[in-house]
């Protein structure tokens, strides 16, 4: 399958990264707003976070090539004007998180290209799948522009579902730790929106020194898991704080069930979980881990047994750690993989 990138920053540059390792999909083309390929091929070639690109990268304008392979680049704002078609790709994942890219992404499937994976959860879609909850939802026939979720979505949907099905979820918060992004600032000022270009976030704590501080706000993670999770329409509530590191994330849930339970019974339902998945969505541990740690990991969610706690047998608290890059990322390339099956 010939696969277009629209939007090269953090989340483009790691599913490039995670293809290239796994060989999912071919990558033909990567359209980005930065005008200097050079830089483009610098930052795949070098990363803070997960090191050096294991591999040859180079420029011969317009294309960047990657061990032999020639990649088209181009540097379009709109993802409808880059003729994706033109340049054989079946399907785009538009990475640039900006709305009017969902916006146009409709009529770029009806003008030769074939799916549309959204690497956020616009309203604009014709499915949002997370896989482990919700893919045999997925019909090829209606479903084109299709949401991979956001990364809270990704990690804490799987874990809720689970327990929503062997055990019962009465109601429930969630609370995420999650990195700084890319649009906080480094010292106090107004915060500027990506998705949507020019705006102010009108949530004034976000725009504060991103590394001094934990900043409480409001989150759409639960919102994201009830696209896919709709049996817990109302018993959710969430916030995040977002928080001075580069990478990984936790979440912490704390859940009143429909009848008791035993931790015994908690940690044996996600082991069985994790021996039967197709793909690596839960991993549990024991281990005494520290963000840090989970850097780099393929799975969904790795939920840390050594804070799995009851009270009175049905008040669980869970904690879920998850790479909110590379964890999520591994997904849209597995996602991309499985909406790939049904094409011909």
């Amino acid at each position: 399958m010939r696969v277009g990138l629209n939007g090269f920053g953090r989340i483009g540059r790691a599913i490039y990264r995670i293809n290239n390792e796994k060989q999912s999909c071919e990558v033909v083309a990567v359209n980005d707003i930065n005008p200097d390929t050079e830089n483009m091929a610098y930052l795949l070639r070098y990363d803070s976070t997960y090191g050096r690109f294991d591999g040859n990268i180079e420029v011969d304008e317009p294309h960047l090539i990657v061990d032999g392979q020639k990649i088209r680049v181009t540097h379009e704002r709109k993802i409808e004007d880059v003729d994706w078609a033109k340049l054989g790709v079946d399907l785009v994942i538009d990475a640039s998180g900006v709305h009017d890219n969902v916006l146009a992404a409709k009529a770029l499937t009806e003008s030769g290209v074939r799916k549309v994976v959204v690497t956020h959860s616009p309203p604009e879609v014709d499915q949002t799948l997370v896989l482990g909850v919700n893919e045999a939802s997925y019909d090829p026939d209606r479903h084109h522009v299709v949401s991979s979720s956001i990364c809270d979505a990704v990690a804490a949907a799987p874990v809720l579902k689970h327990i929503n099905d062997a055990i019962g979820v009465q109601t429930g918060f969630l609370t995420t730790l999650h990195p700084w992004l890319a649009y906080q600032n480094l010292l106090d000022g107004p915060s500027m929106s990506w998705a949507m270009p020019g705006a102010l976030y009108q949530h004034y704590a976000i725009g504060r020194a991103s590394p001094g501080s934990l900043i409480p706000k409001p989150t759409t993670a639960i919102e994201a898991t009830l696209k896919v999770l709709p049996e817990l329409t109302g018993a959710m509530q969430c916030m995040s704080f977002r928080i001075p590191t580069q990478t990984v994330g936790s979440a912490n849930l704390y859940l009143s069930l429909k009848r008791s339970t035993t931790v015994d019974e908690v940690e044996a339902l996600f082991k069985t979980v994790e021996g039967t998945q197709r793909w690596p969505i839960i991993h549990n541990t024991r281990e005494p881990l520290v963000s840090v740690d989970v850097a780099g990991t393929e799975f969904s969610a790795v939920v840390d047994h050594r804070w799995t706690a009851l009270s009175d047998g049905s008040h669980l608290f869970l904690v879920l750690w998850y790479d909110n890059e590379w964890g999520y990322c591994s997904r849209v390339v597995d996602l991309v993989s499985f909406l790939g099956e049904g094409l011909t």
